[in-house]
């Protein structure tokens, strides 16, 4: 397990860094033909020892940490953690100011599906804490809702974001392209509608067949199960002209929002930050003195509560990441961002990028506009171009040592 080293400020520089807590809740009604996540149906939850063991892990990795750092965000995920009782939630916040203590601007968002049971809970949400939230809307269209294996309708979705916007100042939605009957025109329509609610945020995800899921066993027998390159691609870009137009560009290449209204959480992914995750399957990445260590839970939701009830904790899994590691983690992560990657920040920690980039692939990806590096705050940062964000994996692949 992860040695316990207390260091002053000024020799630990883990403590200049944002810190989020992700709360995994792996309950939901039904399971999404397409979800990878570690999310399981059940109908009988012992809500209390769920509660008494998401606190007991916090707790736990609280003591893991080299010295105590306040929590930039909170982020409930799942599963449908919406499902989830008001007091446990409450309790789960609780424990984490007095474990952690809080940013003055704290961001503590809960996912949601836009079923008239859950919605009916987002006021009790937000008086335990909750100051955001994510709603899974993923389509207004019935035929596509049917496809996905979603259990609201348009109509259930448009009126749970009514309930949203009137008890929360910040909600975003979740949305899902690239189906395989979707047409062109049947996106723009979802599009429209709701950029015309006034949100300032959106995550827009094209459809992704992952292992594991029942729509990558019916690829396997030969369904075809997303669109073809070529209407996936303009999907792609109208999505994007869209969003500008109505003043959310893209600053990460799934996630829009106006200026000031990103997702803190999901950057401190993105900026290869601290996360703490508890709960069962949850993961979680944190700087230990210069150690880069990454962390994940049992992924049973019993095993997990087992293992919690035994030794404080369901930690399965612990990497320590090399120097490569965290330069993989860094450029994966940061390109995906309008923003970039900070090479003098990087150069800071790791040394020259001469030393870890392949400069001949990277001077070609330059010359074909694949990736710009420009001065910024006094920085240096380098980005990917809307053409080379198309091609992502394969730009890694060839600018990394």
């Amino acid at each position: 397990m992860i040695p316990l080293v207390k260091m002053s400020d000024a020799a630990n520089p883990s403590l200049s860094r944002p810190l989020g807590l992700y709360v995994h809740w792996p309950f939901c009604r039904s399971k999404c033909p397409y979800c990878d996540f570690n999310s399981h149906v059940a109908n009988d939850v012992n809500y209390d020892a769920y509660g008494d063991a998401l606190c007991r892990e916090m707790a736990h990795m609280a003591s893991l940490l080299d010295a105590k750092r306040p929590l930039h965000s909170i982020f409930f995920g799942g599963g449908t953690p919406s499902l989830m009782p008001p007091e446990t939630v409450e309790r789960v916040i609780s424990t984490a100011r007095e474990l952690f203590g809080f940013t003055e601007t704290i961001e503590i968002t809960s996912e949601a599906n836009p079923t008239s049971v859950e919605a009916s809970n987002l006021a009790s949400f937000k008086a335990a804490g909750v100051n955001r939230v994510s709603m899974g809307v993923q389509s207004l269209a019935a035929e596509n809702l049917a496809f996905l294996g979603r259990e609201h309708s348009g109509d259930e979705a448009m009126a749970a974001l009514d309930v949203a916007r009137s008890v929360f100042d910040r909600v975003s939605i979740d949305l899902i392209y690239g189906l395989p009957n979707q047409t062109m025109a049947a996106w723009e329509t979802d599009l429209s509608t709701l950029f015309a609610l006034g949100l300032d945020h959106l995550s827009l995800y094209q459809l992704t067949i992952e292992q594991g899921t029942v729509f990558y066993t019916r690829q396997r027998r030969g369904e075809t199960m997303t669109a073809n390159d070529e209407r996936a691609a303009d999907m792609f870009d109208m999505t994007h002209r869209i969003a500008r137009a109505n003043g959310l560009p893209a600053y990460e290449i799934s996630n829009f929002a106006a200026p000031g209204s990103e997702c803190r959480h999901n950057l401190i992914y993105w900026r290869a930050q601290d996360w703490i995750g508890i709960g069962p399957g949850a993961h979680g990445r944190i700087l230990v003195g210069e150690k880069r260590i990454g962390m994940a839970t049992r992924r049973s939701p019993q095993g997990w509560l087992d293992a919690v009830r035994q030794q404080g904790h369901g930690i399965d899994t612990e990497l320590h990441d090399g120097t490569d590691d965290q330069i993989a983690e860094i450029m994966m992560m940061g390109l995906r961002l309008n923003e970039g990657v900070d090479l003098q920040a990087c150069e800071a920690r790791f040394g020259d990028h001469t030393q870890w980039l392949n400069q001949d692939n990277l001077a070609r990806a330059l010359e074909n506009n694949l990736i710009t590096i420009e001065p910024r705050n006094a920085g240096q940062f380098m980005r990917a171009t809307d053409n080379g964000r198309l091609f992502l994996n394969q730009l890694l692949a060839d600018i990394l040592l």
